[in-house]
């Protein structure tokens, strides 16, 4: 279970476990991002009830083979997500700024083979093309923004991030990061595939600055669905930021113990 820790204590142990993750230069091992690009991907579409395994999901995304017996709308989100990232990374490289059209873009890439056209009374939308949705939406216990608001909360959201993108550094890339994130997985645009998409955007403010990528452990889905309740209900940023801050921190205490144990009572065998 994840515990968020107290505000200055979580933000300095995360900056000390990212200076140390950065000196190990993992980045340039071989095929390091693109396995943590996978991991990633596993645990994101896991949060969404995929049913493939992390081994499933490498055999799949490197060879192209299926997991026995699981469905094939699972195997076709995992490979339209990874599709999603390799594009977000691509545009990163060349600093896209956000607007509506490119959410729209990695949205289309993320349900294009799960999606398909949603007939309403509002209209006929396709969430395979990215279209913004036509219909008004309830989850667990909330409604999320009126259709006819989504597209002037998007172009909002947009301009403040791309006023801000530029001009963080360090830590604070992180909590511009979280901020996007949960802003626009709460004005919900799409009729499905928005905590993907998310996500995928979070890491994709990661990309734009070359800092560590977030992962958000599948393991702790009833804290992070907790962590975005909370701050909705308290109307404090503070709480989604720090739990994206506890999940970043697991991450770099993973990866820096898998690395000091590379060749930790190694022998060869014959």
């Amino acid at each position: 279970m994840v515990q968020i820790m107290n505000h200055f204590p979580m933000w300095t142990e995360l900056e000390k476990y990212r200076n140390e993750y950065v000196s190990l230069n993992l980045n340039e091992s071989i095929n390091y991002e693109k396995f943590s690009m996978i991991s990633i991907v596993f645990n994101s579409t896991k949060i969404e009830g995929c049913s493939l395994d992390e081994n499933d999901t490498r055999i799949l995304i490197e060879n192209n083979i299926t997991a026995k017996g699981k469905p094939l709308t699972d195997h076709l989100m995992v490979k339209d997500h990874f599709d999603a990232f390799l594009f977000i990374k691509n545009q990163a490289s060349n600093k896209r700024k956000f607007s509506v059209d490119f959410l729209k873009e990695v949205a289309a890439l993320t349900m294009k083979n799960t999606g398909g056209i949603v007939k309403t009374i509002s209209g006929e939308f396709d969430s395979s093309k990215g279209d913004l949705r036509l219909a008004q939406v309830y989850v667990d216990r909330k409604y999320f923004p009126d259709l006819k608001k989504v597209p002037i909360l998007l172009k909002n959201l947009c301009e403040k991030i791309n006023r801000k993108i530029d001009s963080v550094k360090g830590i604070e890339v992180l909590k511009l990061a979280a901020d996007l994130h949960y802003n626009l997985v709460n004005i919900h645009p799409w009729s499905d595939g928005n905590g993907r998409v998310s996500r995928l955007m979070m890491n994709y403010i990661q990309l734009y600055h070359n800092e560590p990528l977030i992962k958000i452990f599948t393991e702790d889905r009833a804290e992070y669905i907790s962590a975005l309740n909370r701050t909705e209900e308290e109307n404090n940023l503070k709480i989604f930021r720090e739990f994206i801050g506890t999940q970043q921190v697991k991450f770099f205490k993973a990866e820096i113990e898998k690395f000091k144990n590379k060749d930790k009572n190694f022998t060869l065998l014959f």
